[in-house]
């Protein structure tokens, strides 16, 4: 048995199709159907499998999940057959105990069977739920894989017409979402794009925003108060407090598992000790949508579409430092993942101090045990960046950094070029993307 799981819209179920589509293959997708119906579909999609055998699921419908099981298990005595059972929380609706009677069952007959099982799920909390330790199916599960959105290089391959700097904004505004990025027209301006998918009622972008908070940002009204509260700029844990009127630990808490939140603290700090940490909206269409586009979203929808979006296209720029600098961060994990920024590499990270003067460094690479800082490196979303003015900017900072190396290296990002001469790395979108 294994489980794939992650966000809505992360590919699961295509991940999962096109695996299974050269296999004998069960495939079933919960819907939160009466037990009987959710039986009757299964027994309709097991007909292929089960052609050869003394079963006809069409005329004789699985009575139960037991006999579901034991069916197909019996089937694949001598063949592996697989059973994709998608969406597991929805079809566990009207199934209540449904994975204490897969346990038991699959206690029984695993090692007599051929039979592999794929459970999948979007509802996040559930699905991590099935493999704590207290839970029916715990020890029992061979795979678990979390499936996450495209990084930058990932999503580059889906934006193939698109120069680098104009896929680095439209994975900055949908992020890594393979459906959001299959909205996108590559053959279409950024105002068409956005005249389209933002600035007509119901548009795609306009109403998935809505849909996002309606169906994974698990906590109600608190839960929705506190993204827009941290998509406004509140990002410290007091700021969000004033903004809700109320404790926000557990709101956090259950966000940040949800993955739709970050909790940063300076790479140089413990990040379980310090208090020291801010909290960002994880995924870049949700922070679009939250921070941008839903201000604009009642007019829209009134009609004034075409009038709002040269104001929307103005505030693209703004909106993309945050993810910029995140995509330089992807990538310099990346170089360091495959040994190219020359040291052991433990973490990249963002670091900043508070006080009378203030310092923020987008990016700091700690090597060794020691966690010494070997790089320094800054990202700025513009067309050009001058690289020795920032460089020197750098060097300042680094008197504020713990742990500094000896010599650190710079490293300096741009969306299409870095001037300014030698004695830094630079990167554009034409590297990351």
């Amino acid at each position: 048995m294994g489980i794939v799981w992650g966000r809505r819209r992360v590919g699961k179920t295509a991940l999962l199709q096109h695996f299974a589509r050269d296999l004998p293959a069960v495939f079933h997708a919960g819907a939160g159907r009466p037990a009987a119906a959710e039986l009757a579909a299964l027994s309709q999609g097991a007909v292929g499998v089960l052609e050869n055998t003394m079963r006809d699921p069409e005329a004789r419908p699985f009575t139960d999940w037991e006999d579901a099981f034991e069916t197909l298990a019996s089937a694949a005595r001598n063949r592996r057959i697989l059973l994709v059972l998608d969406e597991l929380p929805a079809v566990e609706e009207s199934s209540p105990g449904l994975p204490s009677l897969i346990r038991a069952v699959w206690d029984r007959i695993s090692s007599q069977s051929k039979l592999k099982v794929l459970f999948c799920g979007s509802a996040v909390r559930t699905m991590e739920a099935m493999q704590e330790e207290r839970a029916p199916l715990y020890g029992r599960l061979d795979l678990s894989l979390l499936l996450h959105p495209f990084s930058p290089h990932e999503a580059a391959l889906m934006l193939p017409s698109l120069r680098p700097a104009q896929r680095a904004l439209v994975w900055g505004l949908v992020g890594g979402m393979p459906l959001y990025l299959r909205w996108w027209d590559q053959n279409a301006s950024v105002r068409s794009n956005l005249s389209r998918l933002a600035c007509a009622p119901g548009a795609q972008l306009l109403t998935e925003g809505q849909l996002v908070l309606a169906t994974e940002a698990d906590g109600g009204d608190l839960a929705r108060q506190a993204l827009y509260a941290i998509a406004s700029g509140r990002t410290k844990f007091n700021e969000i407090e004033q903004a809700l009127g109320a404790d926000p630990t557990r709101t956090l808490d259950r966000l940040v598992s949800l993955r739709l939140v970050d909790r940063i603290a300076p790479v140089t700090e413990n990040p379980r000790r310090t208090r020291r940490r801010i909290y960002r909206i994880a995924d870049n269409f949700l922070s679009f949508w939250l921070g941008t586009l839903d201000r604009y979203r009642p007019e829209i929808d009134r009609g004034l579409g075409e009038s709002i979006l040269p104001v929307l296209l103005e505030s693209l720029d703004d909106h993309m430092g945050g993810p910029w600098e995140e995509a330089f961060r992807a990538h310099l994990r990346r170089l360091a993942a495959s040994g190219d920024l020359g040291e052991s590499i433990v973490a990249v990270g963002p670091f900043w101090t508070a006080g009378a003067d203030p310092c923020e460094i987008d990016a700091v690479a700690l090597a060794g045990r020691s966690r010494k800082a070997v790089l320094l490196g800054e990202a700025k979303w513009r067309k050009r960046a001058d690289g020795g003015r920032i460089r020197a900017d750098l060097e300042r900072k680094a008197a504020t950094i713990p742990n500094l190396a000896p010599r650190p290296r710079f490293a300096i990002c741009a969306r299409e070029e870095v001037t300014g001469g030698d004695g830094f790395l630079s990167f554009t979108a034409d590297d990351i993307f």
